[in-house]
C-alpha cells in the first residue's frame, strides 16, 4: 500500500490576508458607489434648482434623500446577500 503524498503546509497568514483583502475590497466598493449616488443625485437636484430659478432647493434636498436612500437599499440588499 502507497502512502499519500503530504500536501506542503500552509501559512495561517494567507487565507486570512486573502479573505480580508477581498472583505476590504468588496466594503470599499460599496462605499465608493454609495457616494455616487449620493453625490450624483445631490448634483442632479442642484441643477434642477438653477435651471428653474427655484427660491429653495426643494429638487436639491429632494433628490439627495432619494439618493440617500437608494443608495442605504444598495448596502442593506448586497451586505444581507452575500452572507
Amino acid at each position: 500500500m502507497s502512502s499519500p503524498t503530504p500536501s506542503p503546509p500552509r501559512r495561517p497568514d494567507s487565507e486570512g490576508n486573502s479573505d480580508r483583502m477581498r472583505a476590504f475590497a468588496r466594503y470599499s466598493g460599496i462605499a465608493v458607489q454609495m457616494m455616487a449616488t449620493i453625490g450624483l443625485s445631490t448634483w442632479a437636484g442642484y441643477w434642477l434648482d438653477k435651471h428653474y430659478r427655484t427660491e429653495t432647493p426643494w429638487f436639491t434636498l429632494g433628490l439627495m434623500l432619494l439618493g440617500l436612500f437608494a443608495a442605504l437599499y444598495n448596502v442593506i440588499r448586497s451586505v444581507t446577500r452575500e452572507q
